[in-house]
């Protein structure tokens, strides 16, 4: 049996996709270069969606790949509990010195699932410290998306991820969502409605007790549901509610982290500090599992007291700071900088969105949506079948060579920031092809 074709699919359940329907025309992927996938036939691909949103210096990198060798010939693991290796400590540091200024001290994780949980647990613990373990509260957003943990569906608010699992976390409560097609749609970048809906905290501070809010969990541009963007101010204002009623702000950077809007986290973009960020994805350019929560020396200070010898948070991963990843991720951050890459995205910004708003015209389209290297198309939906067309559009642009991925009826595109125009061109025209081929 050829490793690339295999003749039994049986084994493998496969996460989040339609399984009975992938097994019976299966996509397969069998190697990858800069901007493109090889499939199991012999085609080229182009990757419109740097693999999950994470490839982000695109494929087959040899900094990358070069240093994972060496490592694994080198120190292939160590334990990271109450022993450490140089690496982990080194690629702390360097992210440290990429974020933002308020955010000294990197908590590795192995995804952005976990660096979601962590943040959270990180946030109750931080109040207990403070002697405040009243604040028990969490609070998403609806269409929120933060991973697959318990943690993080309870404060996600994507139906489906939820639905299925009964009551998850007691404690939490959602915030509305920023979606406003009436006032916002096809807009270029930040829409100028909705920052009023930051204020819905101000009510369910006033609902549960703002004492009782350990913290506030946001994506600062929501990917997976479908590339949602920040109203203008929306922010700034979510900020100064958690400042003044002591609430911690969490921004879920999985997705914005590392050069996706053109700078080093969306923080920085936007020029609105949280307390801690959580990252993952484009960490070690999506070849091995890690991530991370970044937290001010205010956070990590309040839980250094006691004895010197005693455990100061008791929480943590047999992976954290694994060698390999930590050799993934050092490399990764360097090909960023050597390859001006954050920059090579900003610069690349306005071209992407004037092609991506030049299918405004194609058949179902009822908005477009925009920022950095990430765009969205959204399709009217097919009455009665829910998902369809965009899944329809997400198979005939596999077959016509190129990589979207789809949410609901929403087209999502996110390319490796090695992009050039001439590879833009070909992923929106094609696409274009698609929308106008679909029933």
């Amino acid at each position: 049996m050829a490793l690339d074709r295999p003749n039994d699919l049986s084994a493998f359940w496969m996460p989040f996709t339609a399984n009975r329907q992938f097994k019976q025309a299966p996509r397969m992927l069998v190697g990858a270069d800069r901007m493109h996938y090889r499939t199991a036939d012999g085609r080229d691909v182009l990757d419109g969606t740097a693999g999950l949103w994470c490839c982000n210096a695109g494929h087959n990198r040899p900094r990358i790949v070069e240093a994972i060798q060496k490592q694994a010939a080198e120190l292939d693991y160590a334990p990271a509990f109450q022993m450490g290796h140089p690496k982990a400590f080194e690629l702390a540091t360097k992210v440290r010195d990429m974020a933002p200024e308020p955010f000294e001290h990197v908590f590795f994780t192995n995804s952005g699932s976990e660096s979601v949980d962590t943040a959270l647990k990180i946030a109750l613990a931080y109040h207990r410290a403070k002697g405040e373990g009243q604040r028990t509260r969490l609070i998403g957003r609806e269409r929120g998306y933060h991973g697959v943990n318990f943690g993080g569906i309870s404060v996600g608010g994507i139906v489906n991820n939820r639905k299925f699992f009964g009551s998850l976390l007691t404690g939490v409560d959602h915030l509305p969502h920023t979606h406003l097609p009436d006032k916002n749609a096809m807009t270029r970048g930040q829409p100028e409605h909705g920052a009023e809906l930051a204020d819905e905290l101000e009510r369910i501070c006033t609902l549960h007790g703002a004492e009782t809010i350990a913290a506030v969990i946001v994506e600062p541009m929501a990917g997976s549901t479908g590339v949602l963007l920040p109203p203008k101010g929306y922010l700034e204002r979510l900020r100064e509610i958690t400042k003044k009623h002591g609430i911690l702000l969490i921004f879920d950077e999985v997705i914005t982290g590392f050069g996706r809007l053109g700078s080093s986290f969306a923080a920085e973009h936007f020029g609105v500090m949280p307390d801690l960020i959580t990252c993952a994805k484009g960490l070690t350019n999506g070849v091995i599992p890690m991530g991370a929560v970044l937290a001010t020396s205010e956070i990590h200070d309040a839980f250094m007291t006691g004895p010197e010898h005693m455990i100061e948070l008791f929480h943590g991963y047999t992976y954290s700071g694994n060698p390999i990843a930590c050799a993934a991720g050092l490399a990764t951050l360097d090909t960023y900088a050597e390859e001006g890459l954050f920059e090579r995205a900003a610069d690349m910004a306005p071209y992407w969105e004037d092609a991506l708003h030049s299918l405004k015209d194609c058949p179902h389209v009822i908005d477009i949506r925009n920022m950095g290297l990430i765009g969205a198309v959204e399709l009217e939906p097919i009455p009665g079948e829910p998902t369809k067309r965009a899944f329809d559009a997400f198979v005939k642009a596999y077959e016509k060579g190129i990589m979207i991925r789809t949410t609901g009826d929403i087209i999502a595109m996110s390319p490796p920031l090695i992009i050039e125009k001439d590879h833009i061109d070909t992923l929106i025209g094609t696409l274009r092809d698609v929308l106008e081929e679909i029933d």
